[in-house]
């Protein structure tokens, strides 16, 4: 959609109708999946590393995620013109949807069943039990249910808390427990301060292993570009982009958004109304919708 390179997609058709059919072909008309049996029986459910105690919340978080998968599956193939794998796409989403698991309180979890469409998108989401990659995820729920200031509220608490110990990029691993008695990275540690570098992180990231520079924690920049900025691609290549912003208690938003065809510039900004008035330039070839 963003580089509108169809012969990119057409090359990997037969890579991306195989995972269909494979799939496709795993869960049964109950909607139970049998992924494992399609893997030599060795399959682990996994979704990041800060869900993998929560067994059952996971195997929830997993179901949506094939789910969210296949429903977009079936519009790669819409776009490559083969209706027929299409409509196995959709008939599968239908037969995960009959089995929908309990989240088991697991926010990542919950937050793929809202945007796989299997649970009415809430405000559900606290800044405890967050997670730098799957953070992203729980926004776009948010966004999902148009709960915008709760998303900028979460993200100003959770990668803000980053920035203020110093951060000036996001790191593979946060906990926001972590902020107690930290010193900030960019100083020296002083006496009776936590080194939250070297005395936190979980998993494959104790002591000073956990990188403070990760792209899976970069998942704000495409979520303001897209709900702040409201900037969303409605044909291939961005031929046709629909510009909608979401401002929630911001009294301005300014960015551009690259495009194969140059990048469009867009600036937000409410009136003494409250009226949101906005101003868009964009290459010659780009069609503005709102």
């Amino acid at each position: 959609m963003h580089g509108g390179d169809r012969d990119f997609l057409m090359r990997h058709h037969d890579y991306i109708t195989g995972l269909v059919d494979k799939i496709a072909a795993l869960v049964d008309k109950n909607g139970t999946e049998h992924l494992e049996e399609g893997n030599n029986g060795d399959m682990a459910r996994f979704l990041d590393w800060p869900s993998t105690p929560n067994k059952k919340g996971m195997e929830a978080g997993y179901r949506a995620l094939i789910s969210w998968a296949m429903t977009d599956a079936g519009a790669l193939c819409r776009w490559m013109g083969d209706e027929e794998r299409a409509a196995k796409c959709s008939e599968t989403v239908k037969r995960l949807a009959r089995k929908v698991l309990p989240d088991n309180g697991l926010q990542q979890a919950r937050a793929l069943k809202m945007i796989a469409g299997l649970l009415k998108p809430t405000a559900d989401f606290e800044v405890e039990g967050f997670s730098t990659f799957y953070g992203y995820y729980m926004l776009e729920a948010l966004a999902k249910g148009g709960h915008w200031q709760k998303a900028l509220d979460l993200m100003r608490q959770y990668w803000g808390a980053m920035l203020d110990l110093g951060a000036t990029t996001f790191w593979e691993d946060f906990n926001i427990d972590w902020m107690r008695n930290a010193a900030r990275i960019d100083e020296m540690v002083p006496e009776g301060k936590v080194d939250v570098h070297r005395d936190y992180g979980d998993y494959c990231y104790l002591s000073y292993r956990h990188s403070l520079c990760h792209g899976w924690a970069s998942g704000p920049t495409a979520w303001l570009s897209q709900h702040v900025l409201g900037v969303e691609v409605l044909e291939p290549g961005c031929r046709k982009l629909r510009i909608t912003p979401h401002l929630a208690d911001l009294q301005w938003a300014e960015g551009a958004f690259p495009t194969p065809l140059g990048p469009v510039t867009i600036r937000h900004e409410k009136s003494s109304s409250g009226e949101v008035v906005t101003t868009v330039d964009a290459p010659e070839g780009i069609t503005i919708v709102k």
